[in-house]
């Protein structure tokens, strides 16, 4: 699917997504579940829902870790959903950031995963890059 995201400020880590064969949605979201960037055509709502639901998808991931460890606060990677109609993918995107994609059945989630990592890094990036602040000797 090759689209450029249309809303949300970290819409742009959508873009390189989108274009790999078999993804069709993706979701930038905060770790309380509001929509950062959100894919064409995923209707707003659909894009809210999913915020919601990925902050309780890793709340529910960690809690699973955890009945099985019992380690406090595990560091999640990814979680996975598969099922009829494809996997569900989502992975922490820095700080209290999550992202969030649907890929058909036969998308290749190795390529998925890999390419989420490199957009985690640039958005991890981009969020700890300092305020650019007006030179105040420049003149109008």
């Amino acid at each position: 699917m090759s689209a450029t995201p249309t809303t949300g400020e970290l819409a742009w880590v959508l873009t390189p997504l989108l274009e790999l064969p078999g993804v069709q949605h993706a979701v930038v979201a905060t770790g309380d579940g509001l929509v950062e960037g959100a894919s064409p055509g995923l209707e707003r709502a659909s894009a809210e829902r999913v915020a919601a639901m990925t902050a309780t998808l890793h709340a529910a991931a960690r809690a699973f870790t955890t009945a099985f460890t019992d380690v406090d606060a595990p560091r999640l990677a990814q979680t996975v959903v598969e099922s009829d109609l494809g996997f569900a993918v989502v992975v922490p995107a820095g700080r209290n950031t999550t992202l969030a994609l649907f890929a058909a059945p036969d998308a290749h989630l190795g390529n998925i995963a890999y390419q989420m990592q490199v957009q985690v890094t640039a958005l991890t990036r981009a969020m700890h890059a300092p305020t650019r602040r007006p030179d105040a000797t420049a003149r109008p």
